[in-house]
């Protein structure tokens, strides 16, 4: 006799409400089939909602939750928001009791349990935070933000540069021709107008007068 004991399976067998349906499709294989089903989000929300569910509704068909899930996903598609908006109020209500009850617990350890007040108060301000990030998400769903596309067009041909304000090869051919005209001390350059002949020099005009030839 065999001193291991048979030990019953006690892994439950799927129910009806367990199993998916999939519906046959000609021009994909089986295993193509569940792929799709396994890699859908709405499927994987499907099975996360049942798991939630099961100690306040009890066990869920997974064929009907996973339709009402693709039901309420079609309606945001067509642009009605009525559910997120319901969802968005819904949490943000109860984010708001929450703050209340974890404040009021807070302050009936005020004097009493220091540590046990300020973890109630952490717990009510993230509660406060929450409440007002959905509010705010709402708020942006009822309400968007109009957003402006602007197209820049281009006419040219080819490429182009466009020089903001003087260009540096510029500004270093003005700063020579400054530097040309300035010079040193007692070499800059008179700019002013030539002026007439002045008389100091006689002696120039003498010399002109003796060397003129006579008849």
């Amino acid at each position: 006799m065999s001193k291991y004991k048979k030990v019953a399976n006690t892994v439950p067998e799927k129910t009806k409400a367990d199993i998916a349906t999939i519906t046959q499709d000609d021009k994909k294989s089986r295993e193509r089939l569940l792929a799709e089903v396994a890699l859908s989000p709405i499927f994987g929300n499907t099975i996360t909602a049942i798991a939630f569910s099961k100690s306040t509704l009890g066990e869920l068909d997974v064929s009907v939750t996973n339709s009402v899930l693709m039901e309420e996903v079609k309606k945001v598609q067509c642009g009605d928001l009525s559910g997120v908006e319901a969802i968005l109020t819904a949490q943000a209500l109860t984010l708001d009791k929450i703050f209340n009850e974890m404040a009021r617990r807070a302050a009936l350890n005020m004097g009493q349990g220091l540590q046990a007040m300020e973890t109630y108060l952490k717990l009510a301000l993230k509660a406060q935070t929450q409440c007002r990030t959905t509010v705010q998400t709402l708020a942006e769903v009822k309400n968007p933000h109009p957003v402006a596309f602007v197209k820049q067009a281009n006419i040219s041909h080819g490429p182009q540069q466009v020089n903001n304000g003087v260009s540096p090869r510029a500004e270093n051919f003005n700063n020579q021709s400054n530097e040309l005209l300035q010079g040193n001390d007692g070499e800059r350059l008179d700019t002013r107008t030539t002026g007439a002949a002045s008389g100091a020099d006689q002696n120039m005009e003498t010399v002109a007068e003796i060397n003129r030839n006579k008849d």
